[in-house]
Order: C-alpha cells, then sequence, then structure tokens
C-alpha cells in the first residue's frame, strides 16, 4: 500500500490516522473542511473546504486526485446529534444520514475510477448501528445513519469483490475525541493500532466483515 486517501483528516480518530499512516511511509491526501494547525504541521497533502455530503466538493476531490490510483481509501468523515424520543429533530436525523451513511457510498463511487485490484476501502462505522447491540436506545439519527451505512458497505463489499476491491465495515471503538466530549475508554492511538492491523488484514475472504477495532467481529 502506497497512496491513502483520508476523510476527516483534521482531527480525532482521522488526524491519527493521517499520522500513522505517514510513520508507516505511506503518501496521504488528507481530505478535510478545514485543516487544524496540527494536521498541518505533518507535510502530508491536504485538500480543505470539502464536506463530502456535497457533490461539487466530491468533484473538487476527483480533479484533485486526477488520475492518481488509490491503495487504501478510508472514509471516516462523520458527525453526532444528541436526539432523542422526546427532541426528535428530523433536519439533525437526516442531516446525520446524508453525512454518515449516504456520504460514504458517494465519495467511494466519485472515486471509483481511481481504485482498482488490490485496493482497500475502509468505512469507519459504530457498534451504535448494530440492532443486536442496542440495549440503551436513544441517539435515533446516529444509530439509524451508521446501520444503514453498515448495510451500504455489505453492498459495497459485494459490487467491489469482481474488481477485487476489499471493504471492512470498521468501529473505533470509544474513543476520546471531541465527538464524545473526551469520554471515551480508549485514546486514538490505541483505535487507529487496531483498525490499521485489520486494514493490513483485510481480503477478499473477509471483505464486508463488521470489526472492532479489537478485532472482535461484531454482530449485526
Amino acid at each position: 500500500m502506497s497512496f491513502a486517501v483520508v476523510t476527516g483528516a483534521n482531527r480525532g480518530i482521522g488526524l491519527e490516522i493521517t499520522k500513522q499512516l505517514k510513520s508507516k511511509g505511506h503518501s496521504i491526501l488528507a481530505v478535510c473542511r478545514k485543516p487544524s494547525e496540527e494536521l498541518s504541521s505533518l507535510g502530508v497533502d491536504i485538500i480543505s473546504d470539502v464536506d463530502v455530503s456535497k457533490e461539487s466538493d466530491l468533484l473538487k476531490l476527483k480533479s484533485k486526485l486526477g488520475g492518481q490510483k488509490i491503495d487504501l481509501l478510508i472514509n471516516n468523515a462523520g458527525i453526532m446529534r444528541n436526539d432523542s424520543i422526546n427532541s426528535l429533530d428530523t433536519k439533525t436525523v437526516q442531516e446525520q444520514f446524508v453525512v454518515n451513511a449516504v456520504a460514504p457510498l458517494k465519495v467511494v463511487s466519485s472515486l471509483l475510477s481511481n481504485l482498482s485490484a488490490g485496493s482497500k476501502v475502509a468505512m469507519i462505522t459504530s457498534r451504535m448501528g448494530s440492532i443486536n447491540d442496542n440495549t440503551s436506545g436513544g441517539k435515533y439519527g446516529y444509530r439509524m445513519s451508521k446501520a444503514a451505512l453498515n448495510a451500504g458497505s455489505v453492498s459495497l463489499a459485494v459490487d467491489l469483490q469482481p474488481k477485487d476491491i476489499a471493504v471492512a465495515i470498521i468501529h473505533p471503538g470509544w474513543v476520546k475525541t471531541d465527538m464524545t466530549n473526551q469520554t471515551g475508554l480508549i485514546d486514538t492511538k490505541t483505535s487507529v493500532n487496531g483498525i490499521l492491523k485489520i486494514v493490513d488484514e483485510l481480503n477478499l475472504k473477509n471483505s464486508g466483515s463488521f470489526w472492532h477495532t479489537n478485532g472482535e467481529k461484531l454482530s449485526w
């Protein structure tokens, strides 16, 4: 693997993915809406002002890449809103669907010509999208959007298999990031160590599987 594209690369898990890939010698295109100082200091190629939910911004990303082959595409960008049955805002539910479920598939679709035999795609999802695992309720938009992402990613794995492109569906763990208000159980380094190990072991036989960053297979 030599060239990687990482969305949501300006902070949190995406920033740590970018750091670790660089340390392993990969060339990277870091995709974000606004680069952080830490991302800018890494010395990687950055394309900013990209909202992955906007068609025009995906065209900008495609233009930036040109004919560059992508060995690894990591769809990490995502949002979480704190909605409950007592304060359900359909606009924020829809927003989460667009960003968390539809946008990652649109990224892959837009960059499909840059992927080829041996390329890998990683979808950063959440076990909160697991129906079987849901024992605490709430977070309607986030849970539903991640369940939709999981379903779409399995279809993607099926569709890309004839092209020799494997797809991983990865829960990063409960990570200490801004999204979780730093209340997570593990840090980004631990999470990303696991994510990249799964990516390393990804192949056509295990493509479409749903993993925890610790290597555990998760139920749907």
